[in-house]
């Protein structure tokens, strides 16, 4: 179900519920990212797993995360701009992509939601909230 507003996750929680899915990925949508907090909450009354693409859904108590790092996109934005300052037409700068991508895993939540993370996948997190 497709939400464009706030006022439509009621209607969409009730189809969540209604389909009863194994998992429940959140995309990394302004309005999504904006209500994390209520839709993980939802999620964790209804022991249902989320899955997210960025640190801020894990630290809100999603399950795990799988994304971008921010900081180094934020250090690759400060490179540009540096270039920009310097004279740089940012026209001719070439397009770069997301190099490095972390895996955060929330032990909280796991233990919330009565599941137990392989440890060969905790091994490979980036970062493991405990």
């Amino acid at each position: 179900m497709l939400v464009r507003h706030a006022d439509e996750f009621a209607a969409a929680f009730t189809a969540i519920v209604a389909h009863r899915p194994e998992v429940l990925f959140i995309a990394d949508d302004d309005l999504l990212v904006t209500h994390r907090q209520q839709i993980i909450d939802f999620a964790t009354t209804h022991q249902l797993p989320t899955v997210g693409g960025e640190r801020r859904f894990a630290e809100a108590g999603s399950l795990l995360t799988y994304g971008y790092s921010n900081r180094e996109i934020l250090q690759r934005a400060a490179v540009y701009v540096d270039k920009i300052l310097q004279g740089a037409r940012p026209g001719d700068l070439p397009i770069e992509r997301a190099r490095k991508f972390e895996l955060i895993i929330n032990l909280k939540t796991a233990q919330t939601l009565g599941l137990t993370i392989p440890p060969t996948l905790l091994f490979q997190a980036d970062e493991v909230i405990k």
